[in-house]
């Protein structure tokens, strides 16, 4: 390529400041803070709309532990935080998934390549949450055949359970959630759980503990039985070896999700065991220009909260902010004292 040839590519190239990998509610706060701080950014997300997590996996379930909201649904938290995150036009780039990142050492910045172009970036912030987001499924056949025939592992709109008999397995946090939020519309609800130990918020499971509804410990699920939908879910007593057959209309399965980073494993980066981002206390990764935070990031003492993340993913821009402009203050001073519409 001639001199002439490389000055044209390099001015066609649009370089943002910073681009958040993951539009979630912490890449949708840290395009927000980023426009306090005067960056251009870009979103660039694999879902096909904003919000992951809270979108793609639980939008009617309420939240708890987010600042200013004693409870609040995760689309409406969702609708909240897009209207905060887009306030200064940041680049939105949804079902597009990032495969390489290379850094032109000439020009200064990074190249990500996705499955639908190349984007180039001063600076790159890791906001994917856990990855992409695959539930475990239980391993029975007769199970397996009927979902979305009365069989469930993800649910979108709890209003279609109204009326009906339900039955919920696991004890976790989404179990126990999905118990509160369904229990009261259902015709019966019957919670099923392998132990009498729950994996969940204390008061989830108190409420779940004095709540009416059939509670069915030490219990494993055996067989579902229906051909054209489910009509009625066999269980079996881990202790006694008891079978039961319930006649239900839906079974709602939340025993987990098995989490991927992809092609972010393969970018050069320090990762933990279970494949968290590893990251100083300035939310920087190994490679300079990349940080990382919310629940793809890693440190001692890390807790995994959207609360945690949204503060994280302000540090990592003021930090970025500092590597784009050396001559600008890391810490910019309290929003309050700006005009930010």
């Amino acid at each position: 390529m001639s001199e002439t040839e490389w000055k044209l590519t390099e001015e066609s190239r649009d370089v943002f400041d910073i681009t958040f990998i993951g539009g979630g509610p912490v890449g949708l706060f840290g395009a927000f803070y980023a426009g306090i701080r005067e960056c251009r950014s870009k979103i660039i997300d694999s879902l096909a709309e904003l919000g992951g997590q809270l979108t793609a996996l639980y939008p009617e379930k309420y939240i708890y532990d987010m600042p200013g909201f004693p409870k609040v649904l995760a689309k409406d938290l969702v609708k909240s935080m897009v209207d905060q995150g887009l306030w200064k036009d940041p680049a939105i780039c949804l079902d597009e998934q990032c495969l390489k990142l290379d850094h032109d050492d000439a020009a200064g910045h990074y190249i990500l390549t996705t499955n639908r172009g190349t984007h180039y970036s001063k600076t790159v912030i890791l906001c994917a949450g856990i990855g992409s987001l695959q539930p475990t499924l239980l391993r029975e056949d007769s199970v397996n055949a009927l979902i979305d025939k009365g069989v469930y592992y993800v649910v979108r709109n709890p209003d279609q359970f109204a009326g009906q008999d339900v039955m919920i397995v696991g004890g976790g946090d989404s179990a126990m959630d999905w118990t509160l939020h369904i229990g009261p519309i259902a015709k019966s609800l019957t919670l099923v759980h392998r132990r009498d130990v729950f994996r969940a918020h204390e008061q989830s499971v108190r409420q779940v503990m004095e709540s009416p509804i059939n509670k069915r410990l030490f219990w494993v699920i055996e067989k579902a039985h229906g051909t054209d939908k489910l009509e009625s879910v066999t269980i079996k007593n881990s202790k006694t070896g008891e079978t039961e057959t319930i006649p239900v209309d839906a079974l709602i399965l939340n025993i987990g999700f098995k989490s991927d980073i992809g092609p972010i494993k393969e970018w050069g980066l320090e990762l933990t065991d279970s494949n968290d981002v590893i990251v100083d206390k300035q939310m920087q990764t190994n490679r300079p220009g990349i940080y990382a935070a919310g629940d793809i990031a890693h440190y001692d003492g890390k807790l995994k909260l959207i609360a945690t993340g949204v503060g994280e993913v302000t540090m990592a821009v003021n930090q970025a902010k500092v590597r784009i402009d050396p001559n600008s203050k890391l810490f910019p001073g309290h929003s309050s004292e700006a005009e930010i519409r």
